[in-house]
């Protein structure tokens, strides 16, 4: 009975001091996380469509497929899934107590005489109880930081699939551009080829015909250019599956649509579905089990050995047959002159603990600046598209009419100029602004936590 009530009273004290207690999860969001401007009205989340559903382009699912087959830093996160599950299975072994046979033989003579020979053939145990909670501590620890490398594999595939899209509609971008400027360059040429026309026919001089054909030369320019973006975009696109660079098909940037509801989630969901957010809280709970462990070194251990074996050597003595010979130990190790140094990094762990919280806060918070970001590029782009459309409408009416003037020879070549570079660049902007938006939804969707398995 006094036992009973003695190792009640010393598991008591040792939860009091914190060895035994459990990491507690968070389960609270800082307020207004997505910025004031954001409504939340329901759990509905953007970042729980499979990722799928939201790439509807085929030839883009072939490309994410292919990277999550390939890409090496993907590759390489698994594999550290695998070395932190061999970590914890090692942590959860250390309870168990260890064997190992250690046989061994000697042959001796003193003053050539007759050989003595010698064995023995032990088995020995060694057995730590965890009463002070240092390997459980451990255990957790370890366990924290296997879901941490979970979380870490789940952080590289969300960016992967996020990277693949973006370069993939970068191409499509481009091509666009590369359409546009190219229909710009065949319209130009057919302008100067009327302007030399009206040239000779003394109607123009051989300053405007000599500007107008300037402005064409930089659209080639232009042209050259932007294949050039192309190559290094695709050698990108390259570089993220795991090969060698290639021409990849592809569709248009005018076929592809995204849903219209970009909804957001609540705040808590952050905490769940972000694996950052989660990579981080993982560190403060394996901070927290290493201060644990960090507090468990100021008690003694307890270890119990012992070994049994059969051997011929009995001190001095050697006998034949060999004995039995059996041996148990058990010893108690209370640190007392390198207490400074259990201090010490006591100390250390505590810090790292509240580094690692407030590592977790600053996390949460990044978080919640990129849905925000995300969300309003979105919004922005979407109602800068309207305007884009009406200014091309005008300012192709502006071309056109321009155009008829200048065959008629009542206007001058640098107002037909100014019309054409104008809707060009009008052109270009709103298939900047298209793209923007696509991107913007490609962030939100990573900033949310998408692209789970």
């Amino acid at each position: 009975m006094k036992k009973i009530l003695l190792l009640t009273t010393v598991t008591a004290l040792l939860s009091s001091c914190g060895i035994y207690t459990k990491y507690q999860p968070e389960t609270t969001a800082p307020d207004n996380l997505y910025g004031e401007g954001t409504a939340v009205v329901d759990t509905a989340n953007l970042g729980n469509v499979d990722w799928r559903e939201l790439f509807t382009d085929p030839r883009l699912q072939e490309l994410i497929e292919q990277g999550l087959q390939s890409n090496t830093d993907y590759l390489s996160a698994q594999l550290r899934v695998e070395e932190a599950k061999a970590t914890l299975l090692s942590a959860k072994l250390a309870f168990l107590p260890s064997f190992s046979l250690a046989p061994q033989g000697t042959v001796s003579s003193f003053d050539k005489q007759k050989a003595v020979q010698a064995y023995s053939l032990p088995v020995t145990a060694s057995w730590e109880l965890d009463i002070f909670g240092r390997m459980r501590n451990a255990k957790r620890q370890a366990k924290a930081l296997y879901a941490q490398s979970q979380d870490y594999q789940q952080a590289v595939r969300t960016q992967l699939i996020a990277g693949i899209a973006n370069t993939y509609y970068t191409l499509l971008m481009l091509d666009e551009q590369l359409s546009l400027t190219q229909q710009t360059e065949q319209a130009w040429k057919e302008t100067v080829v009327s302007a030399r026309a009206l040239m000779e026919a003394g109607q123009y001089n051989e300053a405007g015909v000599s500007q107008m054909e300037a402005t064409y030369y930089s659209v080639q320019t232009s042209i050259l250019d932007l294949k050039e973006q192309i190559n290094q975009v695709e050698n990108s696109l390259a570089l993220l599956l795991a090969e060698t660079p290639r021409h990849y098909e592809r569709g248009t940037l005018s076929a592809q649509h995204f849903t219209q509801d970009l909804s957001v989630g609540i705040p808590m969901q952050m905490l769940a579905n972000r694996p950052d957010v989660r990579s981080a809280e993982r560190s403060l709970e394996a901070a927290f089990y290493g201060t644990n462990q960090a507090r468990s070194a100021f008690y003694p251990s307890i270890v119990l050995s012992g070994s049994a074996g059969w051997t011929n050597s009995a001190g001095s003595m050697i006998v034949n047959p060999g004995k039995f010979l059996a041996s148990a130990v058990g010893s108690l190790t209370q640190p007392l002159f390198n207490r400074g140094q259990v201090i010490a990094q006591y100390r250390i762990s505590k810090a790292q603990q509240e580094e690692a919280r407030l590592f977790f806060e600053q996390a949460l918070l990044n978080a919640g600046s990129e849905v925000n970001d995300a969300l309003t590029a979105c919004q922005t782009s979407r109602e800068k598209t309207v305007l884009f459309d009406k200014q091309i409408v005008s300012l192709q009416k502006a071309l056109k009419s321009t155009s008829l003037l200048m065959e008629h020879g009542t206007t001058n070549y640098l107002e037909v100029l100014t019309a054409r570079q104008t809707l060009l660049s009008a052109q270009l902007s709103q298939t900047a602004n298209r793209f923007t938006e696509i991107q913007s939804v490609i962030s939100l969707y990573q900033a949310l936590g998408g692209g789970r398995e």
